[in-house]
């Protein structure tokens, strides 16, 4: 059986695969080419990231296959019920990036309370001509310790981010109408945890009254956060995008930095992903990265593997 990993598989996965019988594929092969590479190499499992799509005429288009895997969480670029409607399996990895987003979360959020995506743009240009203006103009930073972050979407990558911040010392607050209750249990080196229990909140609750909020939802038709939402956060609050592009509206989140309303905004993903607005890529008070919430080599190697693990149990099971 023949599995194409268009999107690439990390080693341990290759091997996980090859180990189980499998002839593994690695090309990357166009999007306009996908259709006929796949029907002439008789591919039965294409796994994608987020680049590839697969899309309903695709399927339609070839019979071989009877598997389509998304190394990560979100599949908005599957037609899923589609694809499973005509016999196929469909299958992700939801475990296996939790952690690296939850630590990319918070990446930016040191990095914003201390002005570093700003000092980090104005140090080389400047830093030797102005070290004293840019010291001044940087030491208002703020400590993460004690402040409150607040969670929308309260899954796997929320409850992991929860875990971060409890062991920075935050106060953690979550809203998500499909987990009414959540227990997070933060795990020690040595062996120890703690265990937190919270409840859901609204969301107005929660953007009324955390100091930083992070969004952990599935790509939607409508703005999860867009100006009504950035009305009731806090002043000087701040907001961290690492889910999907689309639920944040970035005009009124330009304006709302721009007015103040905000300090910053983090960025790993965006509306007009894979060209993102100038004024958002030119913005001084937004930290940005090029969606990597899962690009991480711990989390390539989970993901590889546990889907390694479930074509062998669906294609061979």
């Amino acid at each position: 059986m023949k599995v194409l990993a268009n999107d690439g598989i990390s080693q341990s996965g290759v091997d996980a695969l090859k180990a189980a019988g499998f002839e593994v594929i690695t090309t990357k092969v166009a999007q306009e080419q996908l259709e006929t590479y796949i029907n002439e190499n008789n591919i039965d499992a294409l796994l994608v990231r987020s680049a590839t799509k697969v899309r309903k005429e695709l399927i339609d288009a070839c019979p071989s296959l009877k598997l389509i895997g998304r190394g990560g969480v979100g599949m908005d670029n599957i037609d899923v019920q589609y694809a499973k409607d005509k016999g196929l399996s469909v299958i992700n990895t939801p475990a296996s990036s939790s952690a690296s987003v939850a630590e990319l979360v918070f990446a930016h959020l040191y990095g914003g309370v201390r002005f570093l995506y700003d000092a980090n743009r104005n140090m080389p240009l400047e830093g030797e001509a102005k070290f004293g203006a840019l010291k001044k103009a940087y030491a208002k930073g703020v400590e993460l310790r004690g402040k409150t972050l607040g969670v929308i979407g309260f899954g796997r990558i929320g409850q992991a981010t929860a875990k971060v911040a409890l062991g920075a010392g935050m106060k953690v607050i979550y809203s998500d109408p499909y987990m009414e209750k959540a227990e997070v249990k933060v795990d020690f080196f040595d062996g120890q945890e703690v265990s937190f229990k919270f409840e859901s909140k609204s969301k107005d609750e929660v953007l009324q009254e955390a100091d930083f909020i992070t969004l952990h939802v599935p790509a939607q038709k409508e703005y999860v956060i867009g100006k009504p939402e950035l009305e009731k956060m806090k002043d000087g609050a701040a907001l961290v995008n690492a889910a999907r592009g689309g639920v944040v509206d970035e005009i009124a989140l330009i304006d709302a930095l721009d007015s103040g309303k905000l300090a910053f905004a983090a960025l790993d993903v965006f509306e007009s992903e894979p060209k993102p607005e100038l004024k958002i890529l030119m913005h001084s008070k937004i930290s940005l990265s090029p969606h990597i919430g899962a690009a991480t080599n711990e989390a390539q190697d989970r993901i590889g593997i546990e889907l390694a693990d479930q074509i062998s149990s669906i294609l061979k099971g």
